[in-house]
């Protein structure tokens, strides 16, 4: 083993924040950390190797529950992949959902661009938050 890192050295080793770091030891995602005699945590490589396993989970987009179980798949490498996949899957189609749901938003705000009215009272967009008609012209007019 080589030498312990503290919480700072496990920041920079894996590319996470103090906070975020003791946030998953209070979750217990992280294990408890060894103390020194002078109560510093002390870190090993396989702490690095977790947290960034999280990080990446969490850039992935899986909750916190989610990489709870994956962290549990990865403790036992000979038990099958089926769980891990049925999590890809589902994650999966809330990846499409979330898309479908941003290009209908994306549509709607390319309706309330390019307003040219001089004053806040005919802007599309504060009408459309407001459900006001006076200024849309025709074609969103309809659309509502």
């Amino acid at each position: 083993m080589g030498k312990p890192l503290t919480i700072s050295g496990l920041s920079r080793a894996s590319g996470v924040n103090l906070e975020t770091i003791r946030f998953y030891e209070r979750s217990e995602l992280l294990p408890p950390p060894k103390r020194s005699a002078s109560g510093y945590r002390h870190y090993e490589e396989a702490d690095v190797r977790r947290l960034r396993f999280i990080r990446r989970g969490r850039e992935l987009g899986f909750s916190l529950e989610e990489i709870r179980a994956l962290l549990g798949l990865a403790a036992r490498p000979h038990s099958p992949c089926a769980e891990a996949d049925k999590l890809v899957q589902e994650h999966l189609l809330t990846i499409d959902a979330r898309i479908r749901d941003l290009q209908k938003m994306k549509a709607e705000l390319s309706k309330l661009a390019g307003c040219t009215s001089a004053e806040a009272e005919h802007c599309r967009l504060l009408e459309a938050l407001d459900s006001r008609d006076c200024c849309l012209d025709g074609e969103a007019r309809e659309e509502r």
